[in-house]
């Protein structure tokens, strides 16, 4: 059973700093994409950025472009999302995914999707 398990979300001023971390367990994911997607309130959900976890592609929405960084850990089974200079717009809940279409911004190609953790970034 393929589990994707986020930590890392919470509340923090605009300009700052967080890093999320998504654990992924069930399956051997070396011909996976793994990505990040995000649903503010009211919003629907959107495309953050996505990492092939062989080889290390990776692909970012314009809106995290130079801000947000995304990468993995092989030994960890662990994909990351590193988040700089957030603003306010960046609130959300954000959700680990892993699909086998490549990297691609789809939601409908993505298999597997954890529960979410919620950013809040104040003004």
């Amino acid at each position: 059973q393929v589990q994707l398990v986020e930590s890392g979300g919470g509340l923090v001023q605009a300009g700052g700093s967080l890093r999320l971390s998504c654990a992924a367990s069930g399956r051997t994911f070396s011909s996976y994409a793994m990505g990040w997607f995000r649903q503010a309130p009211g919003k629907e959900r959107e495309f953050v950025a996505a990492i092939m976890w062989s080889g290390g592609r990776t692909y970012y929405a314009d809106s995290v472009k130079g801000r947000f960084t995304i990468s993995r850990d092989n030994a960890k089974n662990t994909v990351y999302l590193q988040m700089n200079s957030l603003k306010p717009e960046d609130t959300a809940v954000y959700y680990c995914v892993a699909g086998t279409r490549g990297l691609t911004r789809r939601e409908w190609d993505y298999d597997y999707w954890g529960q979410g953790t919620q950013v809040t970034v104040s003004s």
